[in-house]
């Protein structure tokens, strides 16, 4: 992964440059306190800066790309030449992981996993970012509508195997590639704590591509 060293479990700080995030929506706004809580993660132990302009949460509305790059990359810039620390960027569009890159982010990580938009996995590719697939039934609007799984470490497992094979046809890296199981997105309390029980049996068969866990405060 660009920038990135794995040879022991690193930490992702997320910054939510969003009104509606779950957690934390509104509180980083603001291009300085954003830059400043990103620096502050950093400064705290985090491997990886995600810098996001977009709620993934259940029932999120969707965001235009315009208004996604005016959030996320004045934040990015700063993180990226101000920070020790890789940055990435948050986001299902092609137009906005452009603009990220642009402005010193190196990873893209799609709560998608390529899905929503056609372009991404070539654009990710000819910029030689990072890319980050993960897991998710629906979109964050429908995600949490009854969903259902005969084997949900199983069924995550396919769904990755045949994204991460997408992404490296597109010509991504294998190197560059991370894979996500999506707590949270699409499943129940029951399915998260199944995936989290089973993750030594996830990650055996994802290997070489590590893992994502984005446990968060769910």
């Amino acid at each position: 992964m660009p920038g990135l060293t794995l040879d022991r479990p690193a930490v992702m700080g997320i910054v939510n440059v969003t009104p509606d995030s779950f957690s934390d929506g509104g509180l980083y706004l603001d291009t300085d306190r954003a830059v400043a809580h990103g620096l502050d993660l950093a400064a705290g132990g985090a491997d990886v800066l995600d810098v996001g302009g977009e709620s993934t949460r259940p029932g999120a509305a969707p965001v235009e790309a315009a208004e996604e790059i005016r959030r996320v990359v004045p934040v990015i810039r700063h993180l990226a030449t101000e920070g020790d620390v890789p940055v990435s960027v948050d986001t299902t569009k092609a137009e906005v992981a452009a603009a990220a890159l642009e402005a010193g982010a190196r990873v893209v990580n799609d709560v998608s996993a390529g899905r929503a938009d056609p372009a991404m996995l070539a654009l990710v590719a000819r910029r030689g970012a990072g890319y980050v697939t993960m897991h998710m039934l629906g979109t964050p609007a429908t995600m949490q509508d009854d969903p259902t799984y005969g084997d949900v470490v199983a069924e995550v497992g396919d769904f990755l195997e045949e994204r991460l094979e997408a992404a490296a046809g597109a010509g991504i890296p294998v190197g560059s590639l991370m894979a996500d199981p999506g707590i949270g997105f699409g499943k129940t309390t029951a399915h998260n704590l199944e995936l989290l029980r089973r993750l030594p049996e996830l990650v055996a068969r994802l290997a070489p591509v590590p893992v994502l866990v984005g446990t968060s405060r769910k």
